[in-house]
């Protein structure tokens, strides 16, 4: 790659499905916060090359196969679900408002198909399983029974919220990237505040690249993993006060999570590359939950999609060692247990919701006091 030209998007260029059509006299649905989310992704081309919501075709070869029709690669099916009235109602309308539950028509859905769907066969394609403790497996068994495909026309912004304020287009952070001068871009994904493991980790691997882009997901999580408001506050707050100038951008996604474990894994990997970044960091249990996943599946899928331009980098879990004196890993550090400073997200939350701080190995005390200071920083 040459200097100053990013990586190119997923599928070869970006979607851009912003318009200013008209939307009056339009039959309208109302759309939950999340799927409005990911009607703003698709038009800003967080989601390349998706132009809409999947049709029958290419859901059910995402579904089986983890690609696209064309076998571009493409892991989570992204998908408007409706009931048998509105089904009904859409099948006699081309075009159909999207307004989010505050009454906001966000964008127009051009249906070209109305489809049901074998939800059993779906969980066990993306999620590997049809155990209903799996966040995901139940999501998708309380979905509506009819998918709409089509190409969305994005009309209006939802308003600006303090949340909103870090989020970025793909367009916003290529241009944002080059300001800076980065031609080597490592994407982290999280859904957790930094634990001082984690802040190493990024800076381990931007030893060798020009920058991190710090993407925390914002939208939709399981119970007990910590408020949007939180993760967001911990990282301006890690940023401004451990990381030197010009070598750490952050940046909200604003998408739900799925917790797919490997195939959400490859989806993370997707949008990152949409957003120019060449490099993705891919740790221990990727976007997993519980045991439904082996701890290093999101590492090995990668195997199975080699056309992918962005580079995943691996690393098995980062601890504090006490006899080592340095963040290390198994694969460096020969000390047992007792030597390590490491905490489980059970016993970290244990000790938040008894008002006592944990290690400064763990969490820095700036994101600490954050938490601690914070009414609810768990999702009920």
């Amino acid at each position: 790659m040459s200097k100053n030209h990013l990586i190119k998007p997923h599928g070869g260029s970006l979607i851009n499905r912003t318009t200013k059509a008209n939307t009056t006299g339009l039959h309208s649905i109302e759309i939950t916060e999340d799927l409005a989310n990911d009607v703003e992704n698709i038009a800003d081309g967080i989601f390349s090359p998706l132009e809409g919501f999947l049709g029958k075709q290419d859901f059910e070869s995402v579904v089986s196969k983890g690609r696209l029709a064309n076998d571009l690669a493409w892991t989570i099916p992204i998908v408007l679900d409706v009931n048998e009235v509105t089904a009904s109602k859409i099948k006699e309308s081309h075009d159909v408002l999207l307004k989010t539950p505050q009454g906001i028509g966000v964008a127009i859905l051009r249906v070209d198909e109305v489809f049901t769907f074998d939800k059993e066969k779906t969980v066990k394609g993306v999620y590997g399983t049809t155990d209903s403790s799996h966040p995901g497996v139940a999501k998708t068994m309380s979905m509506q029974d009819y998918l709409i495909g089509g190409k969305i026309d994005f009309v209006q912004r939802p308003e600006e919220t303090e949340i909103r304020k870090y989020r970025l287009s793909p367009l916003q952070t290529r241009e944002e990237f080059l300001k800076a001068g980065w031609n080597t871009i490592v994407a982290f994904q999280t859904r957790n505040p930094p634990h001082v493991a984690h802040e190493m980790l990024q800076k381990t691997s931007i030893t060798t690249r020009d920058g991190v882009f710090v993407n925390p997901i914002i939208g939709k999580k399981k119970s007990g993993d910590f408020v949007d408001e939180v993760i967001v506050k911990c990282y301006e707050t890690m940023i401004k006060h451990y990381y030197p100038p010009n070598r750490c951008q952050l940046g909200t996604l604003h998408t739900e999570m799925k917790y797919a474990g490997p195939k959400e894994a490859i989806h993370h990997a997707i949008m990152r590359q949409n957003f120019g970044c060449t490099h993705i960091i891919i740790g221990r249990d990727h976007a997993g939950v519980g045991n439904f996943y082996d701890p290093f599946a999101a590492q090995k899928i990668f195997d199975d999609f080699p056309e992918l331009e962005i580079t995943p980098v691996f690393f098995p879990a980062f601890f504090y060692c006490r006899k080592c004196l340095t963040y290390t890993n198994p694969k460096a550090c020969p000390h047992n247990d007792d030597a390590k400073e490491q905490i489980s997200g059970t016993k970290l939350r244990e000790m938040i919701q008894n008002g006592q701080a944990p290690s400064e190995f763990i969490l820095r005390p700036e994101v600490s006091k954050i938490i601690l200071d914070h009414p609810h920083p768990f999702v009920d």
